[in-house]
Parts: structure tokens; sequence; C-alpha cells
């Protein structure tokens, strides 16, 4: 860290240690105590920000939906505007191209906090909800049709979760094709 940067507060160093529990163990290895230590933080700090579990599992999902929303828009900015824009940037977030794509560390950590929130307590993905159901609304507005933004929203969301569950791995001939036929239905040629 260099002199310009300052430390994380205590705050964001207690979320970054619960990711990495999380990460490592699972929501089963994720305790108070567990958390304090591995922030170094005393655990009267830590309920000083945080009363319970839920509390950790609620803000990591709080920010997990910060970070997307952010992804997201980044990813839109750097797409060419008119129609597709929104598409493409979801197809450039599902095929690798961004910093929290599938494969990627940030990524990798979302996806277990992710599972971890689920696994606790279903709602607390509430969050993630409402900015997808934000990002689905943006990509159904995008100019490209309803039947070839919903082909990309659920071409990405497989991928992600194919990802996720190590249910598959696509071969670089599948994502080829795959990306070739969603730039097509983008570009109106599908």
């Amino acid at each position: 860290m260099d002199a310009t940067t300052a430390p994380p507060d205590a705050r964001t160093r207690i979320l970054d240690a619960v990711e990495r529990i999380v990460l490592a163990k699972g929501v089963s290895g994720l305790t108070l105590d567990a958390a304090a230590r591995e922030a170094g933080v005393s655990k009267g700090g830590l309920l000083y920000h945080f009363a319970s579990k839920e509390a950790l599992l609620a803000a990591l999902m709080d920010r997990l939906a910060a970070f997307m929303q952010r992804e997201f828009e980044a990813g839109v900015a750097r797409q060419p505007e008119g129609p597709g824009r929104v598409a493409r940037a979801f197809l450039a977030w599902g095929f690798g191209e961004g910093e929290c794509s599938p494969g990627q560390e940030p990524h990798d950590r979302a996806a277990a906090v992710f599972l971890a929130a689920f696994h606790h307590d279903p709602a607390l993905l509430d969050p993630m909800r409402r900015g997808l159901a934000v990002m689905k609304a943006r990509l159904l507005d995008d100019g490209i049709g309803h039947g070839a933004a919903m082909a990309v929203l659920t071409a990405t969301d497989g991928l992600f979760m194919a990802h996720l569950f190590g249910l598959y791995r696509p071969t670089e001939q599948d994502r080829a094709a795959l990306r070739a036929t969603l730039d097509a239905l983008i570009e109106g040629r599908g």
C-alpha cells in the first residue's frame, strides 16, 4: 500500500474478512469469533458494526449488489451507443471481458458470497434481485427485441451458473458458437 492509500476502515476489514472466510470455508465456517479474528478486531468491535451473522451476510449482499451495479454501469459505458449497448455489456461480462467475469477472482468471491447468503437465508438475495430487475429492465429497453434480450440474459445467467456450480465447462468451440449466435441476435441477424 502506498502512502496515498488509506488503510480500510474496520467495517471494510470485517467484510473483507468475512468474504475470505466464506470463500475458504463456506457459511458454516462463518462465526462472529472467526470474523473478528480474521479482521483483526475485537469481538466487541465487530458487534459495534454487525450485531449478528445475519447482519454480516446482509451487509455482504448489499456490498455485492452495489459492486455488481457499478460493474454493470461501467460495462455499459464501454459499449458504443445505440441499440444493443446493454446487451453487448451483458455479453462482455458473460464471456469474460470485465473485472467480475466468470473465472476472475472478484467473480469467484462474489459467487461464494452469493451462495453463502442463499444457503443461510434466500431472502438475503433481495438486494441482488432488485439490482438484477433494474438491469433486466434496461436490457428489455435496449432496442433489440424482447426475445433477443431474454436470450442474452438467459445465456449469460447460464454461463454464470455453469461456472458457479461447476456443472459443465463450455469448450472454446461452444463459447464461440454461442457468442456468434447472440451477436447475430443483437444485430438483428438471428
